[in-house]
């Protein structure tokens, strides 16, 4: 297999994977999705990947500089434990409005590819992830110092997050079409994935395992 179609598949696998866990930015596409359609949650999903191959990038060429940042990593701790408590309240708020069908926090005229873009910007998880999966690749090398197969790896991960997401937005769109699935029903379930998200986020930066620790190990999801 040539060199750059191995590691551009390695991007893929390792982020399309990777989406598929319960996260806030993946809950956050589908509740888009199910509330505002396809569209907006597609616009979403592209503004919250173009973060993440930044992210990727800024992991590749710059591992030392970030690792010496602890400060605004924690700072991305309480800012990103901030919004998914904000997302979890949203969530119940809606839920127990009959006339209300969105997170109240979704409610605001932001165009959503900015939305993805900020959301994305603040959620730490995606760090860590890179920085342990860029460094087994290093070490294996199948992964080298070398411009164009970041440029694979890049473009095979935004791929592979796409269609993660992808799982999350159109399978918004099969509960509500096609199980008819009740709004407030689905409000008060995502709820409780943002308050058990937060109560683990809390944990973890209680217990001195944020964001700065978690980037000298490897992650087990980016959301």
């Amino acid at each position: 297999m040539p060199k750059l179609l191995k590691v551009f598949l390695w991007g893929l696998m390792i982020s399309a994977l990777g989406t598929l866990p319960l996260g806030v930015l993946n809950i956050a596409a589908m509740q888009i999705s199910v509330s505002e359609g396809l569209k907006n949650a597609i616009y979403f999903s592209c503004g919250a990947v173009l973060i993440e191959v930044f992210y990727v990038r800024l992991s590749l060429v710059g591992m030392d500089w970030v690792r010496k940042q602890k400060k605004l990593l924690k700072w991305m701790d309480w800012i990103a434990l901030a919004i998914v408590v904000a997302l979890a309240i949203g969530s119940f708020y809606a839920a127990s409005q009959p006339q209300q069908e969105k997170n109240s926090l979704l409610q605001n005229n932001m165009p959503r590819f900015l939305l993805g873009l900020l959301m994305s910007a603040i959620n730490p998880a995606q760090i860590p992830f890179w920085f342990g999966w860029s460094t087994i690749l290093f070490t294996k090398k199948i992964l080298m110092p070398d411009a164009r197969q970041y440029n694979f790896y890049i473009v095979g991960i935004g791929i592979g997050s796409i269609i993660g997401l992808s799982v999350f937005v159109f399978g918004g769109q099969l509960l509500v079409d096609k199980l008819n699935t009740n709004q407030r029903l689905l409000n008060y379930i995502i709820g409780g994935i943002f308050t058990f998200t937060a109560l683990f986020q809390l944990i973890q930066i209680l217990r001195h395992k944020g964001l700065a620790n978690a980037i000298e190990n490897t992650g087990e999801t980016k959301r």
